[in-house]
């Protein structure tokens, strides 16, 4: 009877846990995209925002599974769950999670450290209990029970992350504004921290009932018996791997295609998915994942380069998302096999955890200010071609002499040849630039040739043009032919949006021109001598390169003043600048910073415009569809707004855009410059709703089959 009451009270006990671990792990990863999304607009909208969140996220699991670690170790188990209680009471009173908007960055240079900070004062100690979660309970539950399968908790707490990641877009992005998502996140974490108390408090009053009922287990070497140097090593190398290709592709594919939840949140799930397949029931073969690896190691080292780093952007989510999931199959398959016994399971947390930050500190951190350019991608390839399969070097000799140099070779060869690969095509992808600058804000580089693709043969002297690219989504180009130095190009040409707003203004004697987003500064080439220009960057090296490879800026006869910042900070510090014109063009890779297409963000505009002024935006993108959230502000705004569609076949080095233009004044565009088929109003979409500071969705205006601008 009594062990028929100890098996009750054994799976009792494993219910309360399951839910625990379940719940806290569901609120560890649904608070990542929920803040990630909060403070995105705060730091410029850049991918390298939502890489810094990774960071921290992964800095704090790691800090929550040294906690665990060291009070299972140190304190007695009844102190420990006083200490774990009285840390989750003080952790109620940073409720709710709400970062502050004094926390917004005030300046240009790199808000990493400062973005970890505010996330540390946000979410610091909540996060900290809900990681730590897992490893305590599962160490109190094996006291409970030793010969219980603990790691099926290492499994449910994953899926509980999977669905906490799974249905933020579809179900609570669209639904909730940001301020009710981080409310409804609070009132999950403190449900939490009531069936914490519980769950601790039920393990340990039972947990001297069953030593005394139980038979002495198996011998306790198990447990006293210490980790070995080369296991600890794998643990990290093979989290390492995992870690940095998860932030390296996500990175790649933010700069590339959009910095929007939906990616995130599919490349995380790719991630969390493979550790709740490895940990599930041991369903990892090396048969199968090895070669998938390989295949998908193929997939994406192919598609980093393909059409100049410009591929169809399914083939390439798909390609990526597919590849990493492989990928991390494969380190957390590795990491299963070595795995310990249970009574070491808050040890290996520890240093898989470490591996975890150590290969997200290399890509958020080391990266960007080691290499010029995104090398660290075909270097986390190589990496996870390399660090997994060499968990197969011993096992290769068990097979025999031929098997075993057979399999040594295969082991080296394949490595090898990946990374010649990629060698040899970042060698020729830099090739053709002359200048690299690389900051959190991204990658800027300057190259001379032919506006459209990279120039194959000789191109005539008048055709040559100085290009400015972020990433791979050119920002800006100069003719260098000195005859045609102060010609626009690219989306700013006589007949793009702004040079129709531009030229109607022109009318007046002078006029007063801001511009959010500086590139190249190719809008200075409308510059006259009474003119003032007044442009808005957040990266300092934008300005460098504008005025040091371009030479708009000192060819303008008029004024011309760049405020380096945040340009919606910088306009919210500054009076009334009664522009004539103010065009928004401040796109991050070839996303625009949400924050700057809100109805907020709108009505600052309209109050630095004049009466008769005009506000210029530029929705040119290859994988959103912008036009119906600036139609909608501008309805809520009760303006008037008029799409220019630009084929960008006329002027120099023209490129294909879609400006809107708004005004206060509607009689505006029934001038004859803005009458032609190429411009029509803007028309609104009952299914996008306006966006504004506290609710904005990518998802509904994604649409990754457009045509490429």
């Amino acid at each position: 009877m009594k062990r028929r009451s100890l098996g009750n009270v054994s799976a009792r006990a494993a219910w309360l846990c399951g839910a625990t671990i379940f719940l806290s792990a569901f609120l560890l990863f649904l608070v990542q995209p929920i803040l990630g999304k909060m403070i995105l607009p705060w730091f410029g909208g850049s991918a390298g925002v939502w890489v810094s969140c990774l960071m921290f996220f992964q800095t704090a699991l790691l800090a929550g599974y040294a906690y665990a670690y060291g009070l299972t170790s140190i304190l007695s188990r009844r102190r420990q769950a006083l200490v774990h209680g009285l840390l989750i009471a003080a952790s109620l009173l940073m409720l709710p999670i709400v970062p502050s908007a004094t926390w917004r960055h005030p300046d240009s240079g790199d808000p990493t450290l400062h973005i970890l900070a505010l996330l540390g004062s946000a979410v610091g100690l909540p996060y900290l209990l809900i990681a730590a979660t897992g490893p305590l309970l599962q160490a109190w539950y094996v006291e409970l029970t030793p010969e219980a399968p603990v790691y099926r908790f290492y499994s449910l707490s994953n899926l509980g992350s999977l669905l906490g990641l799974l249905s933020f877009s579809p179900l609570i992005e669209r639904r909730l504004a940001s301020q009710t998502q981080a409310v409804g996140w609070s009132s999950g974490y403190a449900l939490f921290g009531l069936l914490s108390l519980v769950a601790a408090g039920y393990t340990l009053n039972h947990r001297r009932r069953a030593a005394i009922v139980k038979q002495q287990p198996r011998d306790d070497v198990s447990r006293t018996s210490d980790v070995s140097h080369r296991a600890r090593v794998a643990w990290v190398a093979l989290a390492a791997c995992s870690s940095g290709l998860l932030m390296t592709v996500t990175n790649h594919l933010s700069q590339n295609v959009a910095p929007i939840p939906l990616l995130w949140t599919l490349l995380l799930a790719a991630y969390l998915l493979s550790f709740v397949v490895c940990f599930g029931g041991g369903t990892y073969r090396r048969g199968i994942w090895m070669p998938g690896m390989w295949i998908g190691l193929g997939a994406m080292a192919f598609y980093t380069y393909a059409n100049h780093g410009n591929p169809d952007p399914l083939q390439a989510v798909a390609a990526f998302g597919t590849g990493l999931f492989a990928c991390c199959m494969v380190c957390h398959g590795e990491l299963w096999r070595l795995k310990p016994t249970p009574h070491r399971l808050p040890s290996f947390y520890l240093w898989s955890a470490a591996g975890g930050v150590l290969g997200g500190f290399f890509v958020a951190i080391v990266a960007p200010h080691l290499f010029k350019t995104n090398i660290e991608l075909p270097l986390l390839l190589t990496m996870c071609g390399t660090i997994p399969p060499a968990t197969l070097w011993q096992s290769a000799v068990r097979r025999g002499l031929a098997a075993s140099i057979l399999g040594r070779g295969i082991l080296v060869g394949l490595p090898a040849a990946l990374a010649g690969y990629l060698v040899v095509n970042q060698r020729e992808a830099d090739r053709p630039f002359q200048l690299q600058v690389r900051s959190f804000h991204g990658t800027l580089r300057v190259r001379e040739g032919q506006r459209s693709g990279f120039p194959e043969g000789e191109t005539p002297e008048e055709d040559r043009a100085r290009l400015l690219f972020n990433g791979t989504i050119e920002h800006g180009a100069q003719m260098l032919d000195r005859s045609w130095r102060r010609e626009p190009t690219d989306y700013y040409v006589r007949t793009s949006g702004v040079g129709l707003a531009l030229e109607f203004l022109g009318r007046r004697p002078s006029i007063r021109v801001g511009v959010v987003g500086l590139g190249a500064g190719v809008i200075a080439s409308y510059c006259r001598q009474a003119d003032v220009y007044r442009f808005y960057e957040v990266n300092p090296d934008v300005e460098r390169i504008a005025r040091s490879a371009f030479t708009f800026l000192d060819d303008c006869p008029g004024r011309v003043d760049v405020v380096t910042g945040d340009a919606r900070l910088s306009l919210e510090r500054q009076s009334s600048q009664q522009f004539d014109l103010i065009a928004v063009d401040a796109f991050s890779g070839d996303a625009i910073p949400v924050h700057l297409l809100t109805r907020e963000a709108f009505v600052k505009y309209f109050w630095h415009l004049r009466a008769d002024g005009v506000l210029a935006v530029n929705v040119s993108n290859r994988y959103l569809n912008l036009t119906p959230v600036v139609a909608g502000i501008a309805n809520a705004l009760h303006k008037k707004a008029l799409v220019i569609d630009d084929d960008g076949r006329l002027g120099k080095a023209p490129a294909a855009s879609r400006w809107i233009l708004l005004a206060e004044d509607e009689n505006i565009f029934d001038d004859p410059v803005f009458q032609g088929d190429f411009t029509y109003p803007a028309t609104l979409d009952p299914a996008v709703q306006a966006w504004t500071d506290d609710y904005s969705n990518l998802l509904d205006v994604l649409d990754l089959a457009r045509e490429k601008r």
